[in-house]
């Protein structure tokens, strides 16, 4: 009797586990044909997304294209009908004229910008945060009310700035010098802003450990939160860099020694009085502007990247 049942029941099993068998493998066979058909889905909505990508791309830099090109033409040649996107013949002199000659050349423009640009980003970023540390780990009566004050003067344009500044740089015997672009830039309500909200987003446990163990506030904020916050120091850095070099309004009205001039005031050298155009030599000019503010994206884009998306940025 024990010997006729273990047959069968071996042989229930058997069956059993291969109905199962028939059974897993049938529906992974019916879900088969539904992967590959969102495979192919999410691969074409890939495909269509690169492509536009790739359009935008080559959108947004076709300006800078027909500059360069532009950059190594004839002045009659840069308006030519139809246009050439390829210069011929090439004209190395644009940017020999443009570096070497006029008084002042380019040159003098580039180290007046960098001057300012460099002090500005440096006292920037030490305002920006020490600022942006106590309005969010140091406590003082009113410190919310004080730093809304701070915000609230963000509504304010910088245009309606200029005259009071010109008077103010005027009277303390400030104007025509790099200092009356470069005070201005030392204190930003944007980097106060951003510096506050980094110091925010990072965990109190840490400056109250620093301080048990004996720590100083300026021992926590150089030793502990400081070095945190690079990614948003550099992420600042580059706006506050591109601001200061990209700036026309402030050097029109702070500056009339030409030696003085910036880069972008000093493009305005290549139009004469009667506002002609010497196209060429502009060209040149603006794809020399141009370098400096690619050097620094690229070296800091990293970093740059990094705050955006920690800081929630869009």
């Amino acid at each position: 009797m024990t010997a006729s049942t273990a047959p069968e029941a071996v042989s229930t099993t058997s069956d059993a586990t291969a109905d199962r068998r028939r059974v897993s493998t049938g529906a992974v066979g019916e879900n088969r044909p539904r992967l590959s058909l969102r495979r192919r889905r999410a691969r074409r909505r890939y495909l269509i997304k690169s492509v536009a990508l790739w359009l935008l791309a080559v959108l947004f830099i076709l300006p800078f294209v027909w500059m360069l090109s532009s950059s190594l033409k004839q002045n009659l040649a840069v308006f030519a009908i139809p246009m050439q996107w390829l210069p011929h013949p090439v004209e190395w002199l644009n940017y020999a004229e443009v570096w070497l000659n006029g008084s002042p050349s380019m040159a003098v423009f580039f180290s007046n910008s960098i001057t300012v640009s460099l002090l500005g980003v440096v006292g920037d970023l030490t305002t920006s945060a020490m600022a942006g540390y106590a309005f969010a780990r140091l406590s003082f009566a009113g410190r919310d009310k004080v730093f809304l004050l701070y915000l609230a003067t963000a509504i304010v344009p910088n245009q309606l700035l200029l005259v009071p500044r010109f008077m103010f740089f005027q009277q303390v015997g400030l104007y025509n010098t790099l200092w009356a672009l470069i005070l201005p830039g030392i204190f930003t309500v944007f980097g106060t802003f951003l510096m506050r909200q980094t110091f925010l987003s990072l965990p109190a446990e840490y400056g109250e450990a620093a301080r048990i163990d004996g720590a100083g506030e300026w021992r926590v904020f150089t030793r502990v939160y400081l070095p945190q916050a690079k990614a948003t120091l550099a992420a600042l850095g580059i706006i506050s860099f591109v601001g200061s070099w990209n700036d026309y309004e402030s050097p029109l009205i702070m500056l009339s020694d030409k030696e003085l001039f910036t880069v972008p005031l000093g493009l305005t050298r290549f139009v004469d009085a009667d506002g002609g155009l010497s196209a060429g030599y502009a060209m040149a000019g603006s794809v020399s502007s141009v370098i400096p503010i690619m050097i620094i994206f690229l070296l800091f884009q990293r970093h740059f990247i990094a705050a955006l998306a920690s800081s929630g940025l869009k």
